[in-house]
């Protein structure tokens, strides 16, 4: 008798109910395990259960007693409760996958600092060599003004010098020609008594 009983309640539970076919991926909610049973009811006799967060393939559900045929990662079929299933992975396994996100977000970080540095420090160093370039230019140019000066004043004194023989050659000159003006002019003045003096001389000898 309970076993035609069992047989009566399952053929009315599946003609009153309606099943929808799946076959889609589901996920044991993250409380404790969860108990399956044979059928899509409570009636139904408990036939073991699902690990918390454990992965699920859903075959079909009862829309009438609210349960789903569920298959597992061991190729059981089982009847679990749809309140308990989720479309979303369990934090059991979507914990390791954010730790590995965080992960890769961090060293993805790590690597533009290090790269933001070694460009900070590639910068300072070009900035530092266009400093020593430009202190470079400002120190030849500086060096350039000085012998420039240093140059000027050499010619002033080369123009000084040059003046100072220009006007010594002058004086020398006119020193010469006063001297050859003097001679003239003494001899200019010897000679006209020098000449008849001889005459008369000539004259008293004949």
């Amino acid at each position: 008798m309970p076993k035609l009983r069992h047989i009566c309640l399952t053929l009315l539970a599946l003609s009153v109910s309606t099943l929808t076919h799946a076959d889609e991926k589901r996920y044991v909610s993250d409380e404790l395990n969860t108990w399956v049973r044979s059928g899509p009811g409570d009636n139904y006799r408990l036939v073991g259960t699902l690990n918390a967060g454990e992965e699920v393939t859903l075959l079909q559900s009862n829309d009438a007693t609210k349960y789903g045929q569920v298959r597992d990662g061991e190729g059981r079929t089982v009847w679990i409760p749809l309140g308990q299933l989720s479309n979303q992975p369990s934090l059991r396994t979507r914990v390791p996958d954010l730790e590995n996100q965080v992960k890769t977000l961090t060293d993805k970080l790590t690597n533009i600092d290090a790269t933001w540095n070694q460009r900070t420090a590639d910068m300072q160093q070009k900035v530092a060599q266009s400093d020593s370039v430009i202190n470079g230019l400002k120190e030849e140019n500086q060096k350039l003004k000085n012998e420039l000066i240093v140059a000027k004043k050499k010619v002033d004194a080369a123009n000084i010098q040059l003046d100072d023989k220009q006007r010594t050659i002058i004086m020398q000159w006119f020193m010469y020609g006063g001297g050859v003006a003097g001679v003239g002019l003494l001899l200019g003045l010897l000679l006209p008594h020098m000449i008849p003096s001889r005459k008369r001389k000539d004259r008293w000898m004949n």
